[in-house]
């Protein structure tokens, strides 16, 4: 095995070790340390196999490190995000771009199932995975159980 470079997520975090994931390849590596890294953490990082037996993984380089900041929001779907989930047919996901970097994911969600589809998004690890991709920093999920829109927003800043 070589080393490794990429974007990568942590996913778990103990005192004397981490497992981060790739998020392009969803590619797991077990660290045999853990140099103060928590869940969540996004590393723009080179990982590379620690001899002798190449079976857990060190930081070579971190050229960056973010945290991801989940937010469940309390505000409702902007009007747009609520025509465009109008569009669609309940249980499709609409992506858009949003003006500059980021994007915006907007479900029309069957009735009484709005609240459930928000804890699953924000409890999902692929929500992070995919911010960390969209080189998003907030992720903020906002919902209208009286419309049956969830929309989820991947922010910037």
């Amino acid at each position: 095995m070589t080393e490794k470079t990429g974007t990568f997520v942590v996913t778990h975090a103990e005192t004397d070790s981490a497992v981060v994931r790739d998020v392009e390849t969803a590619q797991v590596h077990t660290l045999g340390s853990n140099p103060d890294l928590e869940v969540h953490d996004v590393l723009e990082a080179t990982v590379a196999p620690e001899p002798p037996l190449d079976v857990t993984w060190e930081l070579v380089d971190v050229a960056d490190r973010r945290a991801i900041e989940l937010v469940d929001s309390d505000l409702e779907p902007t009007t747009y995000e609520k025509e465009l989930a109008a569009d669609a047919d309940v249980g499709d996901l609409v992506q858009e771009d949003r003006a500059g970097t980021g994007e915006i994911h907007v479900f029309s969600v069957p009735e009484g199932e709005v609240e459930p589809a928000a804890q699953d998004v924000l409890a999902d690890e692929e929500t992070i995975s995919r911010a960390a991709r969209l080189e998003a920093v907030r992720v903020e999920v906002r919902r209208s159980v009286d419309d049956g829109v969830l929309s989820v927003r991947y922010l910037p800043d």
